[in-house]
């Protein structure tokens, strides 16, 4: 008999995915919180991951012409060393902790999209910009891969490191199709190691198993619901909307 924990995790799976096919981010973000505190911390990222596997699989397969395959290469390689680190320092250090860092890290994403970026925005000048072209390339070349790294972590930990990840990849991937195209292919290929590391880790029991086919339907419905939406509502209301959710998401992480 499926519970009410369950129950609430399949909508949350149905609301999280409607909002990654509107905004093209967020999804993993918005839901790992609240399923963590309904499934517990493990089998959260167990069924989170194989579910995110299968809706980028999607993606791959009606676009793998368009992955752009040396920046596909770049990301790999560093998200998989930030990914060791962060998979240590997840058997390290207690979880609590790691949950109020967690959480402080979806807040801060979500206070620098609601107000940071338009702050920042309205600061720059055109002289600014046209008078230190090297020393911004510089820091961008430093800046980038640590952000990289750092996605790598948390992904490590959360299995949500692509709202990091999409600041660099943003900048590196102009095309609408080769973003979509090689951020998918990009978290299959890591999802693979990420499930076959938690199959080892013994969190494969039946539950997650029936989580993982039963979540296949709000997740499909929620990716359907979302395309059928985006071209009724206003995008900018509705990115507003999803980083109030990351708030939320955020406080309900450190509680």
């Amino acid at each position: 008999m499926v519970t009410w924990r369950e129950i609430l995790f399949f909508l949350i799976l149905f609301g999280a995915n409607l909002i990654q096919a509107i905004t093209g981010f967020a999804g993993t973000l918005l839901a790992m919180p609240p399923s963590m505190q309904l499934l517990g911390v493990n089998e959260a990222k167990s069924v989170l991951a194989v579910l995110d596997q299968l809706s980028c699989l999607l993606i791959v397969l009606t676009g793998f012409r368009h992955i752009n395959w040396k920046e596909f290469g770049k990301m790999t390689v560093l998200m998989v060393i930030g990914m060791f680190a962060g998979m240590k320092i997840f058997e390290i250090f207690p979880v609590q902790q790691l949950l109020t860092l967690y959480g402080a890290m979806i807040l801060c994403i979500a206070l620098w999209k609601l107000f940071g970026q338009r702050l920042i925005q309205g600061r720059k000048k055109a002289q600014e910009e046209a008078a230190l072209p090297e020393r911004k390339s510089s820091l961008r070349s430093v800046a980038m891969p640590c952000v990289i790294l750092a996605a790598g972590v948390i992904h490590g930990m959360f299995v949500s490191g692509g709202a990091l990840l999409v600041i660099y990849a943003s900048s590196a991937l102009k095309e609408k199709e080769e973003f979509r195209a090689t951020m998918a292919m990009l978290w299959v290929t890591i999802g693979c190691y990420i499930t076959g590391n938690q199959i080892q880790s013994g969190f494969f029991n039946p539950h997650v198993v029936f989580l993982c086919l039963v979540g296949a339907v709000p997740l499909f419905a929620g990716i359907w619901a979302g395309t059928k939406l985006v071209k009724r509502i206003q995008q900018e209301t509705f990115l507003k909307l999803t980083y109030i959710l990351l708030l939320i998401s955020g406080i309900l992480a450190m509680a």
